[in-house]
């Protein structure tokens, strides 16, 4: 069914119309996209005059959103074709998978990633300053569409409320990985290293004083148990 192939939980199978299906992409885009384009959306209002910085920003939102939109209704056809290709939901969600840990290790995924990592000059003000705000949410769009479409298409083979646990694993994926400095092209794993690395020294900051307090403890104890 083709419910089975998109994010089923939010609308019912006998309402979906393609109306809902782009809408249900824009939600899921509101929930997942929006932590990855902080530091875009910074250097937009930083590159930008105050009088015009909301203007700029909302510019590169929607240039960011239409690219996406555009890979949507592309990955909610190929979605559609591999469900009636291969019946299996879970098959399906099997060959996804396949498919995006291959994307994960190849040359292109890196290409992608590091125009990610791009902040363009940006023209000071008119109409250049309107597209050039416009031109540089296109274009983060597509290198985020490039980056992350195979991950994408995970959770529209998750049945509901297990699309949501896979949404939200995707996007903690991407966002770490952005975390990543640019790197040559080549076949290798690429992963969350630095957010992993990250996450372990806060761990430590937050243990090592108690720890020391736990090893100062130690000898008065001792020495309490010595003197009973």
């Amino acid at each position: 069914m083709w419910s089975d192939v998109t994010l089923s939980g939010l609308c019912s199978a006998g309402l979906r119309t393609p109306l809902a299906d782009l809408f249900n992409w824009l939600l899921m885009l509101s929930a997942m996209m929006m932590p990855l384009i902080a530091a875009p959306l910074r250097h937009v209002r930083e590159r930008s005059f105050a009088h015009r910085r909301s203007r700029a920003m909302f510019l590169f939102v929607v240039g960011y959103y239409a690219a996406w939109m555009i890979a949507g209704m592309g990955l909610q056809a190929m979605a559609l074709a591999a469900q009636m290709v291969v019946s299996d939901t879970r098959m399906c969600l099997v060959l996804s998978a396949a498919a995006a840990t291959l994307w994960q290790v190849s040359p292109a995924k890196q290409w992608c990633l590091n125009r990610c990592h791009r902040r363009p000059q940006l023209a000071a003000s008119g109409a250049p300053a309107d597209r050039a705000a416009f031109d540089f949410g296109l274009a983060h769009g597509a290198a985020c569409v490039g980056a992350c479409w195979a991950l994408m298409l995970l959770p529209l083979f998750v049945r509901h409320p297990g699309d949501i646990l896979a949404m939200l694993a995707v996007m903690l994926f991407a966002f770490a990985e952005r975390l990543e400095d640019a790197a040559p092209l080549a076949w290798r794993w690429r992963g969350p290293g630095r957010a992993l690395r990250i996450i372990a020294a806060q761990v430590r900051m937050h243990l090592a004083p108690r720890l020391g307090r736990d090893r100062r403890s130690l000898p008065c104890k001792g020495m309490q148990a010595a003197s009973s």
